[in-house]
């Protein structure tokens, strides 16, 4: 039987960029004919969700906008056209949404990158509501045996960062730097790149960051808080540099330091979008070095899938704390601050 699908629903909406996050009721949307219905039962928070609201980005989002895009939840309709989905199946809201699949881009497997493509929580409205559509051929297939709350991370944070280190191109036994370990992206990219077999060299401030990333297997950490020179400690505790740098933090401070203790031939790659940011690399030192500056999006479907399957096979754990959707605002004012360790994810039903 087909679950009761409601014409309401509880939801967080802003109708302007910095505008009051409401938690009211809006209609349930209808599936497209391409298109899941999906019944969200947790979404991850993340720092792009931030901009959308706040509008700092030089990209027009949707007006008015139901943010997030780490839904996972239960598939209860879906559209005439869609194939290969099942009511009850397992489905995740992904930041991409949809594209063409015929372009240059498309066909080369970076969706991301199509200039049609559409984005959950920023041109689609996203997972911050209880039932929210997303087009099925991009939407992630999670396991049934998976816990909702804890894969919901993983549907962007987890698929981001993954995609980082595949983007880094490093073999095992290389040493990684994660520049921002401590926060939701970081603390998974900790743990995809230990189970790539990379070691990894965390970098964030405070001696509890520093707890939480050893924890999660990183070898060493440096507190920038309390380190005088964070490039020479960097170089210091891996014997001459990282052969690659996963940047997940917003400071364009700790960018620009990376491309100064990456290792000779070493990859810098760039995840965290700070607003207006430029990367400075000395010209001379770049070119004796020989090392490659790359930008990093989000995963497409078979990185997506990749993700997805370490989570599942107990590689990467989402370390999460749990919330109601109507407490959502107070997660913004902290990730505003910096405070938060981990993955913040709400509970739609809350």
């Amino acid at each position: 039987m087909s679950p009761t699908i409601p014409t309401t629903q509880k939801a967080v909406i802003f109708e302007t960029n910095g505008g009051p996050l409401e938690y009211k009721d809006i209609p349930v949307p209808k599936p497209k004919s391409n298109e899941l219905l999906i019944n969200v039962k947790y979404s991850g928070v993340c720092h792009t969700d931030l901009h959308a609201w706040k509008g700092d980005w030089p990209l027009d989002n949707k007006l008015p906008l139901v943010g997030g895009h780490e839904g996972a939840g239960v598939v209860v309709a879906y559209g005439e056209n869609v194939t290969g989905w099942e009511i009850g199946d397992y489905a995740g809201i992904k930041w991409l949404n949809g594209s063409c699949l015929n372009c240059e881009y498309c066909i080369q497997g970076a969706e991301s990158s199509c200039a049609k493509a559409d984005l959950s929580g920023f041109t689609h409205d996203g997972s911050f509501q209880q039932y929210a559509t997303a087009d099925a051929t991009q939407a992630a297939r999670i396991p049934k045996e998976a816990d909702l709350a804890e894969v919901a991370p993983i549907l962007c944070a987890g698929i981001t960062v993954y995609k980082a280190l595949k983007t880094a191109d490093l073999r095992i036994g290389q040493w990684v730097a994660i520049s921002g370990a401590g926060g939701g992206l970081g603390s998974l990219a900790v743990q995809y790149a230990k189970a790539l077999g990379l070691r990894v060299l965390g970098i964030d401030g405070g001696a509890d960051k520093g707890e939480f990333v050893k924890s999660l297997g990183a070898e060493v950490f440096v507190d920038f808080t309390k380190t005088k020179d964070v490039v020479a400690e960097v170089q210091k505790l891996t014997n001459g540099g990282p052969h690659g740098v996963i940047n997940v933090s917003v400071s364009p401070h700790a960018i620009n330091q990376s491309v100064q203790y990456v290792r000779t031939l070493g990859k810098v790659v760039l995840v965290g979008l700070p607003s207006g940011a430029v990367v400075n690399s000395d010209v001379f030192w770049h070119v004796l070095k020989s090392i490659e500056i790359k930008g990093s999006y989000v995963g497409n479907r078979e990185d997506s899938a990749e993700a997805i399957d370490l989570f599942t096979r107990g590689l990467v754990k989402a370390p999460i704390k749990i919330i109601g959707l109507s407490e959502l605002a107070k997660v913004y004012e902290q990730m505003e601050a910096g405070a938060i360790i981990g993955r913040y994810v709400v509970d739609t039903s809350k």
